[in-house]
């Protein structure tokens, strides 16, 4: 497995924040894209869709593993094996955007916009580590589940996610 590059943060107005990640994968597109876009698929690895509609417009609910909350929107765009994004209330946006690389490698560049519950102090960079750090740990296990092993609700909150949190969190300032 290839170890995933950390992701990036930015702030997009006073109150949303932007999170990018550009894993890079060995697995051709169409491999990747039923992984992003069907239930069987996204249950490997990210959550339970409940409903997934697989079109522009559709409707989309997504419950997180282990029984987690469930979330509910659309899919805001939609272009096969290439786009799809995901706008679910509670989350923001989710985007997926497929580049293959040769015939055997693809680059997602993913990005997922949102409002901090908390916005204001650090400028969302508490809210941003443990996205990252959540999405970062999804696409380790997305690659894991691209090669046979999908992933079981205890791989989400292992020990992993506690020290990808503390490389994303950032460190205090002097006093």
């Amino acid at each position: 497995m290839s170890p995933v590059s950390h992701g990036t943060s930015e702030s997009r107005g006073e109150d949303r924040r932007l999170l990018r990640f550009e894993p890079h994968l060995p697995h051709a597109y169409e491999t990747i894209w039923p992984a992003l876009t069907t239930p069987d698929g996204l249950r490997g690895w990210l959550a339970e869709a409940d409903v997934l509609e697989r079109h522009l417009g559709g409707a989309v609910t997504l419950r997180g593993p282990g029984g987690g909350p469930a979330l509910s929107g659309q899919i805001t765009a939609w272009d096969v094996e290439r786009v799809v994004e995901y706008t679910l209330s509670g989350l923001g946006r989710i985007r997926f955007h497929l580049e293959p690389v040769g015939t055997d490698s693809t680059v997602i560049r993913f990005s997922h916009e949102y409002t901090p519950d908390r916005p204001g102090s650090a400028g969302g960079r508490a809210a941003d580590a443990d996205h990252l750090a959540g999405w970062h740990r999804s696409f380790e296990l997305l690659e894991s589940a691209l090669e046979g092993h999908p992933a079981s609700p205890p791989a989400r909150t292992d020990q992993r996610l506690a020290v990808l949190r503390a490389s994303y969190t950032p460190p205090a300032a002097a006093a």
